[in-house]
């Protein structure tokens, strides 16, 4: 037996040891043996640690892989029971993908590390950067020869079925082969594409990459350059544009990465492509920046919750990013060394953030409750949120606990109400809900008024609210950013329908068609285009106007059915 078929067999038992050990976990569990919070610590511990032995037997070996696992899963599984205690339970922990997010980082981040430690030195650099992409390579390339041997095992199950024979299908439903069979698989998948690194090698993708550095660079310089023109509001409309920001951040810092390859000699030589990086490493600080300020105003707004503390942290680091390329660039000389020790540096201060996440130095938890409390100190229960503090473990129990003692108090009724599920100001806000939109609300023809107050009469409170906020924001010719346009628009209905338009962020204005049904009911509807097309954002911003200035005009549909009544059958044309 060559010493390279023995590898692979080495590392397919274990991946069946890991398989049979998540079993026994599996089993401990399902049995009560352990306790929820000590099961997910060992559930961590296990997989963090078989994850890396798959990662560090091909590079290191398999007995200097072994230990260095192990202390890591040990560690990270510390630090996730450390992080769940400040849940009740276990569910309530995972419910939220951020904890997941932590320990995925801790598990994985390290690993380039442990391998350069041995190699040479921690902090090496080209190892680092070789290591980190060949782990990626090697699990994605793993995961899909363990799904394609699944493939091929479920289509002979399905054949020799056929036959009268169902061994196979008997074999799997037991989950302990199950689970070590797959650990096997991917265990020697593992071993397989180490040996085939030469013709694996990361490097025919990271050079495929290169050449995305011309368009991201054009596509910020585009979007920096047009936002002085369309104003910042789009920023401020939620998560979402903070979000795609940060995805456009992350993307810009791993292509300057790729430019820049291990060392000087294998970075890109291209003299575009090396003008590009610099470009996007100068700008990538101002998009940062952006992403920070719209988080920032949100939480003004707002207040913390984990997510937002997570997406500013997020954004914090991006920043840092930013400011060490711009700066390394700017100061010439050696400017992508510069980049590769800060790329180190920054992460480990990852790292660091991912541990201290599940730690109580910063308990998003906490944090999150402390400003829900404080906010309505301020603001009053206008500004609770108790479906919140229900999923934010111990700390928003303990919050409600002061919030519904305080709410058997005399005079306290409203946050009783609110505490008890109500809608803030449920029964005592209605009608000035009602009335401060009517007042705000275009209406086209503006006689039609009668119409809009049956249709907003006919609302629900979530929905007026909805539509106040959206016409409190003023377009640039300083009207509402919202309109009821009033016609017959269902003619073998009694009575006429409207159209609402609302524009709801700087390129998306939602048009929707609004009827009472028998029941007196209102019935939503999206509208769209005769051919069943959707209304384009610049199509519905230039009807939005127009029917704001004049009444729109009203034209037959050219359809008719075969049939009648529900039964009938027509097609867009």
């Amino acid at each position: 037996m060559t010493g390279q078929i023995a590898a692979r067999i080495r590392l397919a038992l274990t991946g069946a040891l890991g398989g049979a050990a998540l079993w026994a976990a599996i089993e401990a569990a399902d049995r009560t043996w352990l306790g929820d919070f000590p099961a997910l610590a060992l559930f961590v511990l296990l997989i963090t640690a078989f994850g890396a032995v798959m990662a560090l037997a091909g590079p290191i070996g398999l007995r200097r892989a072994v230990p260095r696992s192990l202390a890591l899963g040990v560690v990270v599984g510390a630090l996730a029971w450390l992080g769940a205690l400040r849940f009740d339970t276990v569910d309530q922990m995972l419910f939220g993908v951020i904890p997941a997010l932590a320990i995925f980082t801790l598990s994985t981040l390290p690993l380039p590390f442990l391998i350069a430690r041995v190699r040479s030195r921690w902090n090496d650099y080209p190892v680092l950067f070789l290591e980190a992409w060949s782990i990626a390579l090697r699990f994605a390339a793993a995961g899909a020869f363990t799904g394609l041997v699944w493939l091929v095992i479920f289509l002979s199950d399905e054949l020799l079925q056929i036959v009268g024979i169902d061994i196979i299908g008997k074999l799997l439903t037991d989950r302990l082969v199950a689970l070590a069979l797959g650990g096997a698989i991917f265990g020697l998948g593992m071993a397989v594409i180490h040996d085939l690194a030469d013709l694996l090698s990361p490097y025919v993708v990271l050079r495929v990459f290169r050449l995305f550095l011309p368009v991201v660079l054009g596509v910020m310089a585009v979007f920096l350059i047009a936002l002085p023109f369309r104003g910042l509001e789009g920023l401020v409309s939620g998560l979402s544009p903070a979000t795609l920001l940060l995805t456009m951040v992350g993307g810009g810092i791993a292509l300057v990465s790729i430019a820049i390859d291990q060392s000087d000699a294998d970075a890109t030589q291209s003299p575009l492509l090396v003008r590009c990086t610099q470009g996007l490493a100068l700008i990538l600080p101002v998009v940062a920046a952006l992403a920070l300020w719209a988080v920032w105003l949100r939480v003004a707004d707002r207040g913390w919750s984990p997510e937002r503390l997570f997406v500013v942290l997020v954004a914090a680091v991006g920043l840092v990013y930013g400011l060490v390329y711009a700066v390394s660039v700017l100061r010439g000389g050696a400017w992508m060394e510069r980049i590769r020790q800060g790329n180190i540096r920054i992460a480990l201060g990852v790292l660091a953030l991912a541990a201290l996440w599940l730690t109580p130095v910063l308990n998003a938890e906490r944090i999150s409750a402390a400003s829900q409390l404080a906010r309505y100190e301020a603001e009053g229960v206008q500004a609770l949120d108790p479906s919140a503090l229900r999923s934010w473990g111990k700390p928003g129990a303990g919050v409600l606990a002061v919030l519904e003692a305080k709410a058997t108090e005399p005079g306290q009724e409203e946050l009783a109400a609110v505490l008890g599920g109500e809608t803030t100001g449920q029964a005592d806000n209605g009608p000035a809900l009602l009335a401060e939109l009517t007042a705000l609300l275009p209406v086209q023809p503006t006689s039609a008024t009668g119409m809009r107050d049956v249709i907003l009469g006919a609302a629900e409170e979530y929905q007026l609210q909805d539509w106040l906020q959206v016409c409190k924001v003023r377009l640039e010719t300083g009207q509402p950013g919202c309109l009821l346009v009033v016609a017959d628009l269902l003619p073998l209905r009694p009575g006429e329908e409207a159209m609402l338009f609302l524009q709801r962020g700087v390129d998306y204005i939602e048009v929707s068609g609004l009827y009472l049904d028998d029941s007196g009911m209102l019935v939503w509807r999206t509208a769209t285009q005769p051919d069943g097309k959707y209304l384009s954002s610049e199509a519905a911003a230039r009807l939005l106007r127009q029917y704001q200035t004049a009444p729109a005009p009203l034209t037959a549909a050219e359809l008719n059915q075969l049939g009648t009544g529900a039964d009938g059958l027509l097609f867009l044309p």
